[in-house]
């Protein structure tokens, strides 16, 4: 079977990785352009054609996947079947209908619950307790298509974004290779999907991670859980803003009026935050051009007051 991989980001790299160990026949890996990244916004390769340059299979990169010249391209590899997963591109009908197997996506939630860009991170927003992924033919809608396999994973208490993303990662590599068995055997059982039950997962922005401290202490949790580690939760002191990596629920009451308040300070374990309906105390931060660091050890160097009131902007704080 002459398959064509596209995949873009980390969470594609463990399905090539399993493709080829398991010996099948990867005739092209496709993914995005080498883009700008980090602080010095170097330009650098996505992970899968990284992988990919290590075995020495043909990699495409294409601005877009609907150009004619890009679609003659793949239609001269004549592949059989075209795996996708996380590639960040519609693909248009040419290129759906064009192997004889279809294209099948991993997908990281329990279709049809949060499709869309971002379900890792919304499973956790949420607040959910299992998430895990779905194999299904793709067709022209957004991750509409049918379902064939899935596989269920908890979500951790403690669980932020990039772990439940490595887990995830892992597991639907597994299930893209179980699918394929199955595929090849004939025993795959194609499940159309229930609209009615469907929930989307928009991408992230960072105006996403501002705090609200009305919310409760679980939501707010969840939110620096789900943004960890991009875009990142955040809240602002004075005028400084602080980047919050770390809560945890906080259940001794204080005589706090303003959700946001700064209730207590306990040098040895964090900082205590009035929120909807009790406190949490903040663990781990990293306030404005600083490295992220222990609330216990910032307190060292730096002074924190009680009865501050964090804001949702600079202006908010005087």
């Amino acid at each position: 079977m002459k398959v064509v991989f596209m995949g873009t980001p980390d969470f594609a790299v463990p399905t090539l990785q399993k493709l080829i160990d398991e010996k099948y026949e990867i005739a092209a890996v496709v993914t995005q352009p080498d883009r700008p990244r980090g602080r010095g916004k170097k330009t650098l390769a996505p992970p899968v054609k990284e992988l990919a340059l290590q075995y020495h299979i043909p990699v495409y990169q294409p601005e877009k996947v609907k150009t004619p010249e890009f679609i003659d391209s793949l239609q001269k590899i004549h592949p059989d079947l075209i795996v996708v997963v996380a590639f960040g591109q519609i693909l248009p009908k040419a290129i759906l209908e064009m192997p004889q197997y279809g294209c099948i996506n991993v997908h990281a939630s329990l279709l049809p619950k949060y499709r869309g860009a971002a379900p890792i991170q919304w499973s956790i927003i949420n607040g959910e307790e299992i998430t895990g992924v779905t194999t299904m033919f793709m067709d022209e809608g957004m991750d509409t298509g049918d379902i064939l396999l899935k596989k269920e994973v908890k979500i951790y208490p403690e669980d932020t974004a990039q772990e439940l993303h490595d887990r995830l990662s892992v597991e639907g590599a597994s299930l893209l290779i179980e699918t394929l068995k199955q595929l090849q055997t004939g025993q795959l059982i194609r499940q159309k999907q229930n609209d009615q039950e469907a929930t989307y997962a928009p991408m992230l922005q960072k105006e996403m991670g501002c705090i609200d401290w009305s919310k409760s202490s679980k939501e707010i949790i969840n939110l620096i859980r789900g943004l960890s580690p991009w875009p990142s939760a955040y809240t602002y002191y004075k005028d400084q803003m602080i980047k919050v990596w770390k809560a945890e629920e906080y259940h001794e009451k204080y005589d706090a009026h303003v959700m946001g308040e700064i209730t207590e300070i306990i040098k040895d374990k964090g900082i205590v935050v009035k929120t909807g309906d009790g406190s949490l105390m903040i663990t781990e931060i990293q306030a404005e051009n600083k490295k992220r660091m222990s609330v216990v050890d910032y307190l060292r160097g730096h002074k924190i007051e009680k009865n501050i009131v964090l804001g949702n902007n600079r202006n908010e704080i005087k």
